[in-house]
């Protein structure tokens, strides 16, 4: 299939797609003697698993080192990234929770100083 086609049937911008043959994330399409590119059905698959990949939050580098695997290394190496990218997400979610209790804190602070009349803008400041 050309370019277009694959671009319709992928939902990818036909942009990203060269984008991804030249990153390496997308094996080289053949071209026909009129120089267009010409994409096996393996292309749409392939696609498919690299928007899968970043929907999920994966770099492109980590998606690459993935696709070239093949065999156990790929099952090993698919295994190995989902482990990091479930604890990088339970980094990020405790630094939310942090983040989060911080945020209230500072809210009751501010309605506690506004029920009493304080300006949050001397709070700590010494005079002058």
């Amino acid at each position: 299939m050309k370019i277009g086609e694959l671009a319709e049937r992928s939902g990818i911008a036909a942009s990203a797609i060269r984008f991804y043959e030249r990153a390496g994330l997308l094996p080289k399409a053949a071209r026909g003697a009129n120089g267009y590119r010409a994409y096996e059905e393996a292309a749409l698959e392939r696609l498919n698993l690299i928007q899968i990949g970043q929907n999920l939050g994966f770099t492109l580098e980590a998606i690459r080192t993935v696709t070239t695997l093949e065999g156990a290394a790929y099952y090993d190496g698919l295994q190995q990234n989902l482990e990091t990218r479930l604890g990088e997400i339970d980094q990020m979610m405790d630094t939310l929770r942090a983040q989060r209790e911080s945020l209230l804190c500072t809210r009751e602070r501010l309605q506690r100083m506004w029920a009493n009349n304080e300006c949050p803008h001397s709070a700590g400041k010494t005079p002058a």
